[in-house]
């Protein structure tokens, strides 16, 4: 191997961002942190970190997402149901403009993360506080990064969470994704509220239903039912093993 001159290239770091989603009183959020330092102190942001030298992407992401949330990593495809404290957690986008942080050059690889409905957050690291906040809030009514939000996110959070929520978007038209954002054993209704949260439309409950019992190894009954919601008891399901939807849930055209 001939010799190699690391100082020959110019340093810089790489750090992990998150989009964590959940659905909260039936709207869709993302956790944020308050900056308690320097760049964009007291500006909200993703959740995140620097990689350690010892540890690879993955690793890093499940690290701070432990950190930032108190969940653990649910590994795509594992045969058990995801526990009370798990997330589906899948790597996003990288974003690596030369001027998105002041301090130095940062490569950062976000990661997208998705649980059922979650308690309050606990900040830690570099931020005094953390919330839920609805995504409509932190990107406007669209969803999308160029909206003009009230309060912009530090570095180019605002443009993560956006390709984040459109992922989400997307990704519960074709897979059995949408379930992540549920309990073990949530009902048909429940499931149709987590689409309504994150497309932002009002579905047909008839048409839904049928949809989603109609395709094969979506859901699987759990063999039992439930009144959390009110009303007569409803069927409660698990998610099958199915990882993509034939035919797909189409989103409805807005």
């Amino acid at each position: 191997m001939p010799p190699y001159d690391p100082s020959a290239f110019p340093p810089f770091a790489v750090t992990v961002d998150l989009v964590v989603l959940t659905v909260r009183r039936h709207a869709l959020c993302a956790l944020v942190v308050r900056r308690g330092e320097a760049p964009f102190q007291g500006r909200w942001a993703l959740p995140g970190g620097f990689v350690r030298a010892d540890e690879d992407l993955g690793a890093a992401a499940a690290r701070e997402l432990v950190e930032e949330t108190g969940l653990c990593v649910h590994e795509p495809g594992a045969p058990a149901p995801m526990p009370a404290n798990g997330a589906h957690l899948e790597q996003l986008a990288t974003y690596g403009d030369p001027e998105r942080d002041p301090r130095m050059r940062v490569v950062s690889v976000a990661h997208l993360a998705l649980s059922p409905d979650l308690p309050a957050p606990r900040a830690g690291g570099d931020a005094n506080s953390a919330r839920w906040a609805p995504v409509e809030e932190l990107l406007g009514k669209d969803g999308s990064a160029d909206d003009g939000a009230p309060e912009p996110l530090a570095f180019d959070h605002a443009r993560i969470l956006g390709d984040g929520v459109e992922r989400a978007r997307s990704k519960i038209e074709y897979s059995s994704l949408a379930t992540a954002f549920c309990p073990p054993e949530f009902t048909v209704g429940e499931l149709r509220r987590v689409y309504e949260a994150v497309w932002g439309v009002a579905l047909d409950p008839r048409n839904f239903h049928r949809k989603v019992t109609g395709t094969p190894g979506f859901l699987v009954p759990a063999g039992g039912t439930t009144t959390r919601q009110g009303g007569r008891p409803a069927q409660l399901f698990r998610a099958g093993g199915a990882t993509l939807l034939n035919p797909p849930m189409l989103r409805p055209e807005v």
